[in-house]
């Protein structure tokens, strides 16, 4: 009988873990309502799949002039609990430089499919199929593919580029380093012990999504990828701190990593900065090959 009292409290255990879990990270998933229709900018509404047999659902936003050869693709990655309506501000912007566009929902977001519970992982798995359906769009011969990221979007950019070499430019806005620095911070603001409970639950959300943090997270993995990437961060960022900007930076190559500060900015609002969209663009641009083998 012994046994069967351990093994029932310990399911007990993991089903109130698994319900605080879902308390704390808990977000409504909203579709968006607007679309770059607003701003008087043709899209094409698209799904592509991406793992485990989920499809991802997009905008495809090409380019308003023809070019003869093939242009630059930006995929725009939103961050935590949002949607695809994030990144009109840089559908803006972004298409009136001359860039085709891709702006989608992850998983578990927004008019995408549902999922196990979401993280920085799926996140990046989503970019890479995102890659997969530009370069398939494109026949197999894209031009230079960059990823714009948020928040955590802008972490996993960090990881898709270090397993996918196809993925020449990164730019992070307000991206994390590493998941439990945010996460326990969080955890500090509840006055919840370390010990049991935000240990138990690190551990737990580990075994749900498969792997370690330490294995995916961006600090741990920014040096093997072989994109430029651009880490963007708002100086007074209350959200993830100025301090993940610096170890994402000092954990990159010095060659091809590069960081920007921008005083006076927080978590969301770093595209109001007066020239933004230009370095962004100068960004992308720099030593870019014109064309893909």
């Amino acid at each position: 009988m012994t046994a069967v009292w351990v093994a029932a409290g310990f399911l007990v255990v993991i089903g109130l873990i698994d319900l605080w879990v879902r308390l704390v990270y808990h977000y409504p998933r909203r579709p968006h309502t607007t679309t770059p229709a607003a701003v008087g900018i043709p899209f094409n509404e698209v799904r592509f799949p991406t793992r485990r047999d989920r499809h991802l659902y997009g905008w495809w936003i090409p380019a308003a002039q023809e070019a003869p050869e093939p242009r630059a693709t930006l995929i725009l990655v939103h961050g935590w609990g949002r949607n695809v309506e994030r990144t009109i501000p840089y559908v803006r912007h972004l298409h009136r430089l001359g860039y085709d566009l891709l702006a989608f929902d992850a998983r578990n977001h927004g008019s995408s499919d549902p999922d196990r519970y979401p993280n920085l992982l799926m996140f990046s798995e989503d970019i890479r199929a995102a890659v997969d359906f530009v370069v398939q769009r494109a026949a197999g011969k894209p031009g230079p593919i960059g990823v714009i990221g948020l928040s955590v979007g802008g972490g996993a950019a960090v990881h898709a580029a270090a397993q996918d070499d196809r993925i020449d430019r990164v730019v992070t806005v307000g991206a994390l380093a590493h998941p439990v620095d945010v996460m326990r911070p969080e955890f500090q603001k509840r006055h919840v012990p370390y010990f049991p409970v935000v240990w138990l639950t690190l551990e737990y959300l580990q075994l749900r999504i498969g792997t370690r943090f330490d294995r995916f997270a961006p600090v741990n993995v920014i040096d093997k990828a072989r994109a430029r990437i651009l880490l963007v961060h708002g100086e007074d960022d209350v959200v993830v701190p100025i301090a993940q900007a610096g170890k994402l930076a000092r954990a990159g190559n010095a060659d091809t990593v590069r960081l920007w500060v921008i005083p006076g900015r927080g978590h969301s609002d770093c595209h109001e900065e007066p020239g933004f969209w230009q370095r962004i663009d100068a960004f992308v641009r720099e030593g870019a090959p014109s064309r893909r083998a």
